[in-house]
């Protein structure tokens, strides 16, 4: 199972993102939107682990805002290995410091977590699909590009763990 620290867009951002899950699902392509019982929402994750303790993951980062109003301007899609599709914002230096910043307190902690998603290694994205089957990959990115660039501002963060029906609002 995985866990995350995951950042909200804002609602128009949320709506479009959504739009796109509709229509790759019409192209016969599984997204977020019918995993899990539609408990995701559309986001981007700065910290994910096999679990996180959502106490102690608030005792690490006191005193820190993980929502801040960051400006996500989307402007490519890509794919990971494994057929997960996905939305790519510019890595700001806002943006890259803010995840630097929170992976410093978590693993001042103690706190553990996966390694593609360090400092150096992560790759900013909003996860569009997990199981892009190999035939419907141009289409689907075809899809992507239509909704580009898509400009998003950070509202809201929490940790989530969506098997373990965990999701903790962070500020």
């Amino acid at each position: 199972m995985v866990a995350a620290l995951e950042l909200y867009l804002d609602t128009v951002a949320t709506r479009r993102i959504r739009v796109l899950w509709d229509a790759l699902e019409a192209e016969g392509v599984q997204s977020l939107r019918s995993l899990l019982e539609q408990r995701h929402r559309p986001h981007v994750s700065l910290a994910v682990a096999p679990n996180l303790d959502p106490h102690r993951v608030a005792s690490a980062l006191a005193g820190t805002t993980l929502a801040v109003p960051l400006r996500l301007s989307f402007q490519h899609a890509g794919q990971f290995v494994g057929r997960v599709l996905w939305l790519g914002p510019a890595p700001t230096s806002e943006l890259l410091e803010h995840h630097r910043r929170v992976h410093d307190q978590l693993a001042a902690a103690g706190i553990g977590l996966v390694d593609h998603y360090r400092p150096g290694r992560w790759v900013p994205h909003c996860t569009l699909s997990m199981r892009v089957p190999n035939a419907l990959m141009a289409a689907a990115v075809r899809r992507c590009l239509e909704v580009l660039p898509l400009e998003a501002t950070v509202v809201a963060a929490a940790l989530t763990d969506h098997a373990r029906g965990i999701s903790h609002s962070l500020p």
